[in-house]
């Protein structure tokens, strides 16, 4: 629906409309139908979603991440890290989202929040995420093993 959306976000600045179709989405009056205040509900909701999605990205960016024959697999956070521009760049953790069996690399602000409670370490205290086995806690790179 948010494609859907761009695109007529797109013809709408673009074009000069010259009138309404009616049939699904338009009566014959030119009043929206019941099916494009669905439409403009599920546009509203994904748009919700992806603010939503956005937040998190810039709480726990994705990892920088490569993999050699000779090296295995690494992960690494940087200032760049998953696209995000930031002015930390956190260690590695995996994210276990609810109702997921599998983790993604993210970075996790090492520096205690200004919320966080008192005696704890902000981000990293996060009960979904897990350290990498075998790498330092406040490492910024870890190798994976498989």
């Amino acid at each position: 629906m948010l494609t859907i959306q761009n695109w007529l976000s797109f013809y709408n600045k673009n074009y000069v409309p010259i009138g309404k179709v009616a049939g699904r989405f338009y009566h014959q009056n030119g009043e929206p139908t019941e099916m494009l205040k669905q439409a403009n509900a599920l546009i509203r909701e994904g748009q919700r979603l992806q603010a939503q999605a956005q937040a998190k990205k810039q709480r726990f960016p994705p990892c920088n991440s490569e993999w050699s024959s000779s090296g295995g697999s690494r992960v690494w956070c940087s200032k760049q890290s998953g696209g995000v521009s930031r002015d930390w760049s956190g260690v590695p953790r995996k994210l276990y989202e609810p109702g997921s069996g599998h983790g993604h690399c993210v970075c996790v602000k090492t520096e205690t929040l200004p919320l966080a409670w008192p005696g704890t370490s902000g981000d990293l205290d996060h009960p979904n995420l897990q350290k990498y086995e075998g790498c330092h806690p406040l490492a910024d790179s870890c190798a994976v093993k498989e």
